[in-house]
């Protein structure tokens, strides 16, 4: 803040003397607070206790605008918005700040000639200050008048306020009605003011006049506190330093200058603590502010919030003649046995005529053993139809199928089949806090078994009863997909309406988030880096496709498929919308699913599925791998939006090395870059015939990463490479939101797939 006092024949030092005024039209619940200030920070300077958002130094506010300066060179110390400021802080409350006050004046000779006149300009603009309403624009002199400029940064509004007295007995008693003194309002909403004081005449009886009235004064303080003592204040020529003593300004503060219901989708929102709420601020340059809720007291600004006031402890402000109760943001107040009434007024209460004890203990007690007795018959009939119900699902769900299958010889041993409660108990009921991901094929949870370890359960789409024994053919050659880059099924839970299935939990996120929006994610995600996790997901795919008891088509391959572990090794997930295919087709027919960017054409276009699907789709996530660029892009042309059509076309043109990402260009050779450039078109080629197989692709990308680095980049010896993973933040893999629901982002993990209307045929 710049507070600026303009003199106009002398310079006069202003000094403030410490007075705390004691408003009674506002409540400071701050003051009652706990938790005044950051952790760490001082709540105090002197006398005046400065509550967050404010502090004391830039640390401890929430904003520079709120930053107190305490100047302990004087004793008691003494706070003030500036460093260099001439006021002094008197009082922070919920909505408000008092400060000292400066006085304009204009003080005489016996002859009627001025000695000296102080104009005063204070500044708020750029602050979060403006000046409140209960402020008022006072003048105390004879035959002067002083002018009030004040404003905002857009606008400007001037007042005047004429003082007129010829002699003491034109004051009658002490109002302020021009009458030797002065008042009027100030407009709303300014932020800065400045006070002139002048003379209204030169006439041969100002000596007269100025014989008890040596100086006038003019000032901007709250209304009430100011009381005009009438010829004692005409006379009186320290009435200046007086005023400004006791005569406070009042601004009021706002954060920002956003609504509440802007600013709480903005970060940094400071009203997200309990029990509390955000208020928008009157002012028209707008803000807010948080307050606590009826019944509460605290800091809203500070962890833990506010808390609840004990009402009973208090019975001046909250009466109780009868036994007191405290409730959350309230309290109860009830009548002693044997009265009746409402105990919150000294007479409220009235002795009951008639006490019939005994009768009401054997009616209350009759009334338990009913309550009692409704009450388990109840829970027994609501747990046989749960269990009824459960049975039903497990069955509708192919569990019986399952168990017999897991009984037959050679069959995989490692399923586990779950129960509800072992899965709602690790999943705290499938709290909203649990989830971790979702998508088209399902809701995945952070689930912790009993044994402490940390699984990924999903619930899956509702299955169709008829197809529970193909259902139930998949789940178990899933479970026989044994690869160090395959996320494993380790389980399943078959009572719930819509089957469960359990993974192993992935902590390090998916690569789309590595690649698009992790801070400083690309740091880590260096050339070799990129050709490793390339060729690990590749390989996993063509196990799936060639090496797998039953061939396994994904169907959806995408970079928030692509999991990455603690030690950055890759995993293949989510295969809800996955297929198996019967050893003796190369193809089946099935209704179009996968993520729009990703899609292969072919598939989309005659619905029969094959492995080369695949292999399109993976080919676009190694397009993202060397552009660092998403599957979609509204910013690029209309013909250039889809990463697959703008890669093939820029390979057309000679345009490669444009949208390769640069720290590939600087780590990679021209030929490593080049052959991967080549694989990516052959990938994406429109016929799938056209395509590599995933095993082909695989070999070729671990021989890719055989070749020697680029001859002028940075080399780092193995331990320099385990100590960058080691370096990089592990954050979990669900930690953020994978599903922007208002964006063009695709979802992780579950799997967001799109469902083009052809029907569902069995495989030829």
């Amino acid at each position: 803040m710049k507070i600026n006092v303009l003199i106009c024949f002398a310079l006069v030092m202003f000094s403030s003397t410490t007075s705390e005024t004691n408003p009674t039209s506002e409540t400071y619940t701050l003051i009652n607070s706990t938790n005044l200030a950051k952790p760490g920070c001082p709540s105090r300077c002197g006398d005046v206790i400065v509550p967050y958002p404010f502090g004391i130094n830039s640390n401890c506010s929430i904003g520079p605008g709120f930053n107190i300066h305490c100047n302990t060179s004087l004793e008691p110390p003494k706070p003030s918005i500036g460093k260099d400021s001439y006021n002094s802080v008197k009082l922070i409350s919920d909505s408000t700040l008092r400060t000292s006050n400066l006085v304009s004046s204009r003080c005489y000779l016996q002859d009627g000639t001025y000695s000296n006149s102080y104009n005063i300009t204070v500044d708020y603009i750029h602050w979060p200050y403006t000046l409140s309403e209960v402020n008022s624009f006072t003048v105390i002199g004879c035959d002067d008048y002083a002018w009030l400029i004040s404003g905002t940064e857009s606008r400007e509004v001037s007042t005047g306020c004429a003082a007129i007295c010829s002699t003491p007995q034109d004051v009658v008693g002490d109002q302020c009605s021009g009458n030797g003194c002065c008042q009027s309002s100030i407009a709303k909403d300014i932020n800065y003011y400045t006070t002139q004081v002048k003379s209204m005449n030169d006439s041969d009886n100002m000596s007269y006049t100025r014989s008890f009235n040596p100086c006038t004064y003019a000032f901007v303080g709250e209304e009430n506190v100011f009381k005009f003592k009438g010829a004692i204040d005409l006379n009186d020529t320290s009435l200046d330093k007086k005023i400004e003593a006791t005569v406070p300004i009042v601004l009021e503060w706002a954060i920002g200058n956003l609504s509440c219901t802007e600013a709480q989708v903005k970060d940094g929102f400071a009203c997200q603590y309990s029990n509390s709420k955000c208020v928008n601020s009157q002012r028209e340059s707008g803000g807010y502010r948080c307050i606590c809720n009826e019944g509460y007291e605290g800091n809203p600004y500070l962890s833990p919030g506010c808390h609840d006031i004990d009402e009973c402890k208090d019975q001046e402000k909250f009466p109780c003649y009868g036994t007191c109760f405290n409730t959350a943001g309230n309290y109860t107040c009830k009548c002693k046995r044997g009265y009746s009434g409402d105990a919150k007024f000294p007479d409220g209460c009235r002795r009951n005529p008639f006490h019939p004890l005994v009768l009401y203990l054997a009616l209350a007690i009759g009334l338990l053993a009913i309550l009692l007795g409704v009450t388990g018959i109840c829970f027994g009939i609501r747990k046989r139809k749960l269990n009824k119900l459960r049975e039903k699902f497990f069955e509708q769900n192919g569990g019986v199928i399952l168990k017999q299958k897991l009984k037959a010889p050679g069959t995989s041993k490692e399923l586990t089949i779950y129960s509800t409660d072992e899965l709602r108990k690790a999943t705290d009921n499938y709290s909203e806090q649990r989830i971790v991901g979702r998508g088209g094929s399902g809701v995945v949870y952070k689930g912790i078994l009993p044994d402490k370890r940390v699984v990924g359960i999903k619930k899956s789409k509702l299955v169709d009863g008829t197809q529970a024994e193909q259902f139930v053919n998949e789940v178990l050659i899933l479970t026989q997909v044994i690869h160090r880059n395959v996320v494993k099924l380790l389980g399943c839970c078959l009572e719930e309406e819509v089957p469960v299935l359990v993974y192993e939990f992935i902590s390090n996120n998916t690569l789309f988030y590595h690649i698009h929006h992790r801070p400083g994610g690309m740091s880590w995600l260096s050339w070799d880096n990129r050709l490793r996790i390339a060729a690990e997901a590749a390989g996993a795919l063509g196990y799936l496709h060639s090496q797998a008891s039953m061939p396994i088509i994904h169907r959806d391959v995408k970079s928030t498929n692509i999991l990455l572990d603690d030690n950055y090794t890759t995993k293949i997930s989510d295969f809800g919308a996955s297929r198996l295919v019967p050893l003796d087709h190369d193809q089946v027919t099935t209704l179009v699913q996968g993520t729009l960017g990703y899609l292969d054409p072919q598939y989309f276009n005659t619905s029969q599925l094959t492995d080369k699907s695949d292999v399109y789709s993976f080919g676009v996530v190694l397009a993202e791998l060397i552009t660092g660029q998403k599957p979609l892009c509204t910013d690029r042309s209309n013909e250039e939006k889809n990463l697959a059509t703008y890669f093939v076309k820029s390979m057309k043109e000679n345009r490669l090395y444009e949208i390769v990402e640069p720290q590939v260009l600087r780590e990679g050779t021209l030929e490593q870059i080049q052959a991967v450039a080549e694989l990516v078109k052959r990938c994406l080629k429109l016929e799938g015939d056209d395509r590599p197989t995933m095993k082909d692709v695989a070999m070729e990308l671990e021989g890719l990463r055989k070749l020697t680095t680029h001859p002028w980049a940075e080399q780092q010896t193995n331990e320099e490479s385990r100590s960058l993973f080691l370096e990089v933040e592990q954050s979990d893999l669900y930690g953020v939101p994978l599903i922007p629901y208002s964006s063009n982002e695709w979802e992780s993990y579950s799997g967001s797939t799109t469902q083009i209307g052809f029907p569902e045929n069995k495989p030829r």
